[in-house]
């Protein structure tokens, strides 16, 4: 669903820019059905690992149907730089619009929704880490430095919760405390009943809300910013090289779905939303073989006045399916040795 989804934006807006479009494909490697409407062809490929719409201009497309001849000006390269960039970002746009729906829907169906509770101290732990450090009821966290140097602004407790429940080095907050404002260095210690790591700092209650049809939108909304925002730190920190044990590659996810599916049909759809919401992020990291740098590259493309180098071209792609592949053995590894371990 989520490959139909990206790949159906794309499709839409090409067509609807007349750009000429030979295939809409669900699966790669070999055919298994097709049918033709109109000058597109519609197929079902092998392997289900992704999919893609083949397009005129593309290098994929026009090697693929060299006896296909089309007007130059319904090609990619013969619109306008602006349509490119629509097209391109199409499918990010509608992975965000599937997980906001389908979030916003079980929030309605739910009836209610507990707010994400404000990052201010409702209480500290006897004798933890914390009570050490000098935190106090009613500190308000302002920001959160870990020990690979990444900062926080949390927004809510939660966006704390999120990575400090892995962390195992020194963080630094900092807190407002009647007006003055603190530095506070504390490290956490392993808590065997929630297999985590913590400092002691207990969360106040979060509002909980009625839902209806006219603010589970809001709502879906809000979720999904959280959400992103979170995400956005884990890409951060990747970079950094915390947390890298923790990605995961179709066997993950396979498993990880497994284990929804059993908690009932509305934690499945949060993690499809969620899943959707991964591929439209992932889609807009800056990589030429990833809309977000072939953006980038229609931009620089459109400033320069000319097409970028195609050895350069060739040279980048290239390297990126490198990283590509490298990064999905790594990640397969990741979960092959997490399911010998059975963590």
């Amino acid at each position: 669903v989520i490959v139909v989804i990206h790949e159906s934006g794309n499709l839409i807006t090409a067509k609807l820019f007349h750009v000429y479009c030979y295939e809409f494909s669900f699966g790669m490697g070999p055919l298994l059905w097709k049918r033709q409407k109109g000058e597109t062809q519609y197929s079902i490929r092998a392997l289900p690992v992704g999919g893609y719409v083949s397009m005129a201009g593309e290098p994929d497309g026009d090697e693929a149907y060299p006896d296909i001849h089309v007007d130059p000006k319904r090609t990619m390269n013969g619109i306008a730089p602006w349509k490119k960039i629509i097209i391109m970002l199409a499918g990010v746009f509608m992975n965000f619009l599937l997980a906001w729906v389908i979030i916003s829907m079980v929030l309605l169906s739910n009836g209610t929704y507990s707010l994400a509770p404000k990052p201010v101290v409702d209480a500290v732990v006897a004798g933890s880490p914390a009570e050490t450090a000098g935190f106090e009821a009613g500190d308000v966290i302002k920001t959160v430095q870990f020990s690979d140097g990444t900062v926080i602004h949390p927004k809510t407790f939660y966006d704390i919760v999120t990575f400090s429940n892995s962390e195992t080095g020194e963080m630094t907050y900092t807190v407002e405390r009647s007006g003055a404002v603190l530095e506070l260095k504390v490290t956490p210690v392993y808590d065997e009943e929630s297999q985590a790591y913590k400092i002691g700092l207990k969360i106040p209650d979060g509002e909980t809300v009625s839902i209806n049809l006219l603010n589970c939108w809001g709502y879906g909304a809000g979720y999904l910013a959280d959400t992103t925002r979170e995400m956005l730190t884990s890409i951060v920190r990747l970079f950094r090289g915390t947390g890298l044990n923790q990605l995961s590659g179709p066997v993950g996810i396979y498993t990880v779905t497994k284990e929804t599916v059993a908690m009932g049909f509305k934690s499945f759809l949060i993690l499809v939303a969620i899943l959707s919401l991964n591929v439209g992020i992932f889609n807009l990291l800056p990589l030429p073989v990833l809309d977000g740098g072939r953006v980038v590259i229609t931009i620089g493309e459109w400033i320069a006045h000319k097409p970028l180098n195609k050895k350069v071209e060739t040279g980048l792609m290239t390297a990126c399916w490198a990283l590509l592949i490298a990064l999905m053995i790594f990640v397969t590894w990741n979960d092959i040795t997490r399911l010998v371990s059975g963590s």
